[in-house]
């Protein structure tokens, strides 16, 4: 358990130095959209890699990867329910910033250290249906509530793949169900990127957070952070006691439907010309409530 407080003591920190230095003038407001075409294009898809190099997928296993999806449905779901009677970008906003895990970036090294190779496959199962809501999917929604246009799945699916993540992650999975794999030098050079990955979504939160004090802006957090927390509360229950599947599989999905909001929504907040200080006050906090909640959760389970 000390492994899992110094490790998210470690984020927390990073995501804290990003804060001080941008106080301090190392950072200014505008670099927070280079950091984050840095996570999103660069280090996230080099995790992703690393994160799928060598595996094999049964497809028996893909219901795990059906529920990472479903999960990211009902939220954004909830985002419009909750919103119906907001105007666009506010409903834009919520369905970026309720919806998503960030699972690579953070949940995964916990399934790893305290769930074993069972904690992995689940972790990233998980993470590949999650891809398709955090990487493209609720940002294809959010900008079409927001430029007001109908529904269109070839309009999700476009923006799908002009999304690096999501095309890796579909890449990976073919690879893993084919059983094949990049080679080596590929694997062992996106390896050296993927090092980086964590300390650049943590610093990106930092750099991008701002809390303006305000009662609206503290209500907004309050209430997307309740409401989704709750959620995920009812869905480690069912996943604990519901799902026909072995233990350490259930285990590991009570762990990750406590994974914070995904960390590039704020970057996707910002490519919609959102409320970026918002967006990354409300990941930043969602890191430390999940902080909370997953050591419970290890606590209980294991």
């Amino acid at each position: 358990m000390v492994e899992v407080l110094i490790r998210a003591g470690c984020f927390a920190a990073v995501i804290l130095m990003g804060v001080l230095l941008r106080q301090a003038g190392f950072f200014k407001a505008e670099d927070f959209d280079v950091l984050a075409r840095i996570v999103t294009r660069i280090t996230l898809p080099a995790s992703i890699v690393v994160s799928f190099s060598g595996r094999e997928i049964d497809a028996s296993m893909l219901i795990i990867t059906a529920l990472g999806f479903a999960f990211g449905v009902v939220y954004i779901l909830l985002a419009f329910l909750m919103n119906g009677r907001a105007g666009r970008e506010k409903r834009a906003f919520e369905i970026l910033n309720f919806s998503g895990y960030n699972i690579g970036n953070f949940t995964l090294p916990f399934a790893q250290s305290f769930l074993g190779p069972a904690g992995v496959v689940t972790a990233s199962l998980f993470d590949t249906g999650n891809a398709v809501i955090c990487l493209g999917g609720a940002y294809s929604v959010a900008s079409m509530v927001k430029e007001g246009r109908r529904f269109s799945p070839s309009a999700i699916v476009k923006k799908l793949l002009r999304s690096m993540p999501f095309c890796t992650y579909f890449l990976m999975i073919v690879l893993a169900l084919a059983h094949l794999s990049l080679p080596g030098p590929v694997v062992e050079f996106a390896g050296i990127l993927a090092d980086a990955n964590a300390f650049m979504a943590m610093l990106m939160l930092g750099v991008g957070f701002r809390l303006s004090g305000s009662r609206e802006q503290l209500l907004d957090i309050l209430r997307i952070l309740g409401a989704r927390y709750a959620v995920a509360a009812a869905a480690a229950l069912a996943c604990y006691f519901l799902l026909p599947l072995a233990l350490e599989y259930r285990q590991a999905l009570a762990l990750l439907v406590f994974s914070p909001i995904s960390s590039v929504a704020p970057a996707f907040t910002s490519e919609l010309k959102g409320d970026v200080g918002l967006a990354s006050a409300i990941n930043s906090v969602s890191v430390l409530v999940s902080i909370v909640c997953i050591v419970a959760v290890l606590t209980l389970v294991l």
